[in-house]
This record gives C-alpha cells, sequence and structure tokens, in this order.
C-alpha cells in the first residue's frame, strides 16, 4: 500500500479562497497515491473536474461553521444509514446506496475524497462503505479538516454546495456490491473460533473491560470473548493522523501474530472503519467490518433467555 505524499514533496499550490465547484483547478486529479491522501495533495485538485469531496462528519462536527470548499456531506447520521435496521449505522443496500450517491451528483468514473471534522473518524466509514459498494477511487483524508486549517488552506461556510442538497446534475453511480467486506454478528462468532483469524475492538479499553458505560442505553458492557481490543486512537498520532506504515504494521503484528484475516468491530460500526483503513495501509488484504458492532452484540437477550452473543469483562 501507498503512504499519503508527504507534505514536503510536493510545493502547496494556490487555491482560491472562494473555490467552489464551479471554480476549476488546472490539475487533472490523476490516480490517487493510495487509500490515505495528504492536504497537499487535495489542495492541489481542488475544484479539478472528476474530483468529489465529501464531509463524512458525525455529532457536533457536523455543526461546524466551515468546511472545504465544495465540500458535499456524506451524511451517516441520515440517508447514508438504514434507519428501517434496528441499530444505528447500518448499511444501506444497494438501491438505496445508489440513489444517494447520484443524488450528490457522484459519476462512476469520479475519484473521491472524504474527511471528518475530527481527523479520521468517521470519514473511514464512507470511504469502507465505498469500497464494500464496488467504488475503489475512494481515499481518506489524512488529519481531516484539523490537518487541512492547520496547513492555513481556505475554507467556506457551511451549508449546500453544488449538488448537495438536491441542487445541480444527478450522478450516474451504481452500487456492484463485495461480499465479505461488511458481516454479520453469525460471522465474527465463526471468526473468533478461527486460529487464523483476528476479532479486534476499536472501542476505548475502558468500554472493552465494561468498567465505563456504553454510550447507548441498554448495552451490556465488556467485549466479545476472544476479542483483541485497538483502540482506533492508537493508530494515529497526537495531530489526529495515520501513523507511518511501518508503525501500523507493528502495532497490528503485535496483537495478530501471523494471522492475516482480520475483522473490526466498534460501538457503531464507524470506528471500526479506521482500524480497517490501518489494516489496508500496513498490507493486509482479507479485512473485513462487522457492520452491526458493540450496537448488536451488546444488546440484552429476551427475558429469561440467554443473550444471543456472549460477552466476557476484564481486560
Amino acid at each position: 500500500m501507498t503512504q499519503p505524499q508527504d507534505a514536503a514533496s510536493e510545493a502547496r499550490p494556490a487555491i482560491r479562497p472562494e473555490a467552489e465547484p464551479g471554480a476549476r483547478s488546472h490539475v487533472p486529479v490523476g490516480p490517487l497515491p493510495g487509500p490515505l491522501v495528504g492536504v497537499d495533495w487535495l489542495a492541489g485538485r481542488l475544484g479539478a473536474p472528476g474530483l468529489v469531496v465529501f464531509d463524512a462528519s458525525v455529532g457536533a462536527h457536523r455543526a461546524a461553521s466551515h468546511r472545504i470548499p465544495g465540500a458535499r456531506p456524506f451524511d451517516l447520521d441520515g440517508p447514508l444509514s438504514d434507519h428501517t435496521a434496528p441499530v444505528p449505522h447500518t448499511m444501506p443496500g444497494a438501491p438505496e446506496f445508489t440513489e444517494a450517491m447520484r443524488a450528490l451528483g457522484v459519476e462512476d468514473s469520479d475519484t473521491v475524497v472524504v474527511y471528518d471534522g475530527a481527523g479520521v473518524y468517521s470519514s473511514a466509514r464512507a470511504w469502507w462503505m465505498l469500497r464494500a459498494m464496488g467504488f475503489d477511487r475512494a481515499a481518506v483524508l489524512d488529519g481531516g479538516l484539523p490537518a487541512w486549517t492547520a496547513a492555513g488552506l481556505p475554507t467556506s461556510a457551511t451549508g449546500p454546495a453544488g449538488v448537495a442538497g438536491g441542487q445541480g446534475p444527478r450522478g450516474s453511480f451504481t452500487a456492484r456490491p463485495r461480499a465479505g467486506l461488511l458481516v454479520d454478528g453469525a460471522t465474527v462468532v465463526r471468526a473468533l473460533a478461527d486460529p487464523a483469524a483476528a476479532v479486534l475492538d476499536a472501542r476505548t479499553r475502558e468500554r472493552f473491560a465494561g468498567t465505563a458505560p456504553e454510550p447507548r442505553p441498554g448495552l451490556r458492557g465488556g467485549h466479545m470473548p476472544g476479542a483483541v481490543n485497538l483502540p482506533f486512537t492508537e493508530l494515529q498520532d497526537p495531530t489526529g493522523r495515520m501513523r507511518p506504515v511501518g508503525e501500523l504494521r507493528a502495532v497490528f503484528r503485535a496483537l495478530t501474530g501471523d494471522r492475516d484475516r482480520l475483522y473490526f468491530s466498534c460501538g457503531s460500526g464507524v470506528t471500526a472503519c479506521v482500524l480497517a483503513l490501518g489494516a489496508d495501509l500496513a498490507g493486509y488484504e482479507e479485512i473485513a467490518v462487522y457492520d452491526g458492532s458493540w450496537s448488536e452484540w451488546g444488546m440484552p437477550g429476551t427475558p429469561g433467555a440467554a443473550s444471543e452473543f456472549p460477552v466476557t469483562t476484564g481486560p
């Protein structure tokens, strides 16, 4: 896998603060350097034909007063989750995902860069969803909006941009789902019993151990028996950027040994995708995200009956 381009290796071209989809870069998009791009890579191509920038922020970060110019909303709390499912952030079906991407003006031939307001948090979920739907020309912006603003790059006021919010022409995007990238609880049960597989949990150590309450009411505390804890923040440096590839490989090897089939879980399938991004950068090829994650696994059983999924506590 290719590391994001080092900021020192490419002079930062000037871009107009008012740049919106109608203000085009003179630099062609070209191929992505990998699943992660730096702010310099994006700044040099912002506004180029065929480049779509998504803001996949969730929670309080959705209310930020500024965004990268021209960014469109990848709303994980809205149409880009299946609200008929019993747990949050469930992947929508292929027809619904196709419709959401077309409504946002995405073409099958486009290149997509996703960021979020926290750094690398919910953007990884959007990247993994696109990959699960057969779209590979997508990358995460390393460090997200904080890295963009720290670099002194321009922002614009929040609000619909271009086709965001239903404005502008529809795209031609067509979902082509790939099996095995998003998995269910039964698959995770089998993975926990597979000596060639490892299940990694991206939640905090306290939630993993069951010593801190779950943020979603009604869920049991603890973790899957046999799972390994890897808080997603441990794959990032203090600035919120992903750690170098060599360090990522060392982290995964220390926890999984020679197991090369990795499954990732978290609270609701969002930060598990940060682990998937780290594993992809580290060179793992057999990786999957548990879509229901702890929101499903941690549900209590029916009264008087054992829960469907086992839970243990402690480190």
